[in-house]
């Protein structure tokens, strides 16, 4: 993968890697200014309740059927799930007791 350029070309990084010093010495003394964030704006009750009633209005409620598909659905996986776990449990209990029958 190769690695990204300055914009003047030239690689930056160590200057034992071949980096010239210079320009390791110009791109230390440079700083960063970073902005105060912006002071935060209160919205008034009214504002925000109606900003809340504007984003409800935007909620897709699921059909009944799509409802009950997704239910029907979670309810198999459940069951699978149950039985996958059902069966590691066993297969551990019966290990568990051969094991321990070793040792008598």
């Amino acid at each position: 993968m190769a690695k990204s350029k300055s914009p003047g070309g030239r690689r930056t990084g160590n200057p034992a890697a071949g980096a010239k010093p210079q320009m390791a010495a110009a791109s230390a003394a440079s700083t960063v200014t970073v902005d105060a964030p912006a002071p935060k704006v209160r919205t008034s009750p009214a504002q925000f309740f109606s900003q809340v009633r504007a984003e409800a209005r935007k909620i897709v409620w699921p059909s009944r059927k799509e409802t009950w598909i997704t239910s029907v659905m979670v309810f198999i996986m459940v069951l699978i799930a149950s039985v996958f776990f059902w069966i590691v449990d066993w297969g551990l209990g019966q290990l568990s007791t051969i094991v321990l029958a070793l040792g008598q």
